[in-house]
C-alpha cells in the first residue's frame, strides 16, 4: 500500500490545504483527496508541483507500506516465488 504523507508535510510547515492550492494551482478538491489519503490516482505533474512548493523529495510525500497479503500473482520461474517455496 502506498501512503500519502501530505498532511504530515503541511503540518510541519504550518501550511493549509488552501495555501498549497494557491502555491501550486492544484484544485482544492484534489489537494483534499491527497491530504486525506483518498486519492486512487495521482498526477506526476501534481507531485512535482507539490515537491517544488514544499521544497521536499518525492520520498517525503509517499511511503510504501507492505501489504498484509499479496495482491499480485507470481510468475512461474520468478526468483521471488521460488524462494518462498524453499
Amino acid at each position: 500500500m502506498i501512503r500519502i504523507l501530505l498532511s504530515t508535510r503541511l503540518g510541519e510547515r504550518r501550511l493549509t490545504q488552501a495555501d498549497l492550492s494557491r502555491m501550486t494551482g492544484i484544485r482544492k478538491n484534489t489537494i483534499s483527496e491527497l491530504y486525506n489519503e483518498m486519492a486512487t490516482r495521482v498526477s506526476l505533474d501534481h507531485l512535482d508541483l507539490i515537491c517544488e512548493a514544499l521544497n521536499c523529495e518525492l520520498t517525503d510525500l509517499l511511503e510504501l507500506v507492505p501489504n498484509s497479503a499479496p495482491r499480485t500473482k507470481t510468475r512461474r520461474g520468478d526468483p521471488k516465488s521460488d524462494k518462498a517455496k524453499e
